[in-house]
């Protein structure tokens, strides 16, 4: 099957409740029910049919949307379940049709950013004490059961037809994009020989034998199923944390061209292109006034509190970057503010989390940001240069980058450390940017806690928190040949050893999910037995059978 032509369209990710075509959500006291009704001709790109319930990009956007919405705007939210409103199918996964049209860079970006929606999930119910339950009202394959994977309490239907199951490998011949199989073994525990039987049985498991395997935590005949699931909700509820207060509403972001066309600016965060170096700069700006003390003050000032939009206006960057500009390799990470008014909206916002819902949601908002920077599939440089002061939460873009640059002159820039460096935002691997950067010597990341004083460039390389440090004559030179080289590198071998060195230390589900993401299913996307001229994913759907190469490396 051909590559689709319209890969190369832009793509928004705006979304709002009032715009979704494939998802309504519908709040009944604390209970949200955020239920799937795919529109079969309102793909994101057209040359496919999103049938039985099967999503593309554009569904996707939405339901992270709806997350994101639910966090912010629903304190009073205890419990969230997520179903179908078509009748016995409650989502056939990922469009075939679509990914069989799509390009190999844009099947990877579309696993990836669905896999982050479903740890946002994850993080819904782990932080904020939002319960979630996923309604089987019918078949959940691929993606849809990856989805019900993603909530803590699956309860099936059971009516001898509805099944859950991951039918990549028998019937497209690539793996379950996100995170399917680790999340069978690692998050539901389920005894490895069952798991392997189940991933190669296309029709999937139903009831009772699904509960036994611990596929899915109930199963209830469809004659007594809203009576059993309110039973569950009910269950749920009483175990979910209380979050008082009124919510805030995320107000739309207004992004403009930058004056030179090449661009795109928010109020924090501006984004400029050079397509014929393929590098892009990513400048995030401290906030320009002193930030809420009180909970009251934070909630007056809402969406446009500076850690929240700043991170929004970042991730918003991000995803343009991403699924955009495809071809650019290396993201130019550059920083500006004044370091005393971000250390103290940093200390502010550190202090309101541990008794305010708000503030607590945008910290951990803010470590979801990072942690999509952390896993795009990019080149990571920071540039400190001339003028340019770092601290706090805004450091952690240096500690992020795969390579930091600092001018080292008299009156140069400086880098100070902050509360927010030592916990509130951990990676991917459970630690900090500093801990994984000091992997060998977690001492020295608690002597690090004591400098608070502004380092000179020097100082900030004999304590390890910068790679390079040339002076004023070697500065632009220095860079501009570290740019070069590295955008003249193998883009594949880059993501693989980016992929590779960022997360050192424990092994997590996310970090396994995201490591094999970029190297099985990156891989498998690549060869023939799936996407070849008659490759399961070709071909599916059509008379023809697949053709394999049985060898195995």
């Amino acid at each position: 099957m051909a590559e689709s032509s319209t890969d190369s369209l832009p793509i928004s990710f705006d979304a709002h409740p009032s715009t979704y075509r494939h998802w309504t959500l519908d709040l009944q006291g604390d209970v949200a029910t955020l239920a799937m009704n795919v529109v079969e001709d309102g793909g994101l790109r057209p040359g496919y049919v999103l049938k039985l319930n099967s999503y593309d990009l554009g569904v996707d956007i939405e339901l992270a949307d709806a997350i994101q919405r639910l966090r912010f705007e629903h304190p009073e939210v205890k419990v969230l379940v997520i179903t179908s409103e078509k009748d016995k199918i409650f989502c056939s996964g990922a469009n075939i049709y679509m990914l069989g049209r799509s390009s190999h860079a844009f099947k990877v970006n579309f696993c990836k950013y669905t896999n982050e929606t479903r740890l946002y999930l994850e993080d819904l119910a782990d932080h904020t004490g939002i319960k979630t339950l996923c309604a089987l009202n019918g078949t959940a394959s691929g993606g849809g059961y990856e989805l019900a994977m993603a909530c803590e309490h699956i309860v099936l239907t059971e009516d001898g037809n509805s099944a859950v199951s991951l039918p990549e490998v028998p019937l497209l011949g690539v793996l379950p994009g996100t995170g399917g199989l680790t999340r069978l073994v690692d998050k539901r525990k389920v005894r490895r020989d069952l798991a392997d039987a189940f991933s190669t049985v296309a029709e999937g498991v139903r009831g009772k034998r699904a509960v036994e395997w611990g596929l899915v935590d109930e199963s209830i005949p469809r004659s007594r199923f809203q009576a059993g699931l309110q039973a569950s909700v009910e269950r749920l509820r009483g175990a979910a944390t209380e979050r008082s207060g009124p919510g805030v509403a995320l107000t739309p972001l207004t992004p403009r061209r930058t004056e030179d066309g090449h661009g795109v600016a928010w109020e924090h965060v501006t984004l400029r292109l050079d397509e014929a170096r393929r590098t892009a700069e990513l400048e995030l700006r401290g906030p320009r006034a002193a930030q809420p003390e009180t909970a009251s003050a934070l909630r007056e000032l809402g969406a446009s509190t500076w850690a929240l939009q700043a991170f929004r206006e970042l991730d918003a960057a991000m995803l343009e970057l991403r699924f955009n500009h495809q071809h650019i390799g290396l993201w130019i990470l550059k920083v500006s503010g004044d370091p005393a008014t971000v250390l103290a909206a940093d200390a502010a916002l550190l202090k309101l989390a541990s008794s305010d819902w708000f503030a607590k949601e945008i910290l951990l908002h803010m470590k979801r940001v990072l942690k999509r920077l952390d896993l795009s599939a990019r080149t990571l440089f920071a540039i400190l240069g001339e003028g340019v002061a770092v601290a706090g939460s805004l450091a952690e873009l240096v500690f992020a980058a795969d390579r930091s640059f600092m001018l080292d002159a008299e009156g140069g820039p400086t880098l100070q450390l902050g509360p927010m460096n030592f916990g509130p935002l951990p990676m991917s691997n459970g630690l900090t940017r500093l801990q994984t950067r000091f992997l060998n010597d977690p001492a020295h990341v608690e002597a690090l806690r004591r400098l608070t004083a502004p380092l000179s460039a020097g100082e900030a390389l004999r304590q390890g928190l910068v790679t390079f440090t040339p002076d004023d004559i070697d500065w632009e030179d220095e860079v501009r040949i570290a740019i070069e080289e590295r955008a003249a590198f193998s883009p594949d071998a880059l993501t693989g050893m980016e992929a590779s060195l960022r997360f050192a230390g424990p092994e997590t589900l996310e970090t396994k999910i995201f490591g094999r993401l970029s190297a099985w299913q990156n891989w498998i996307f690549q060869r023939p037995n799936a996407v070849g001229e008659r490759g399961a994913l070709t071909v599916y759907g059509t008379p023809e059978r697949p053709s394999f190469d049985y060898r195995r490396t």
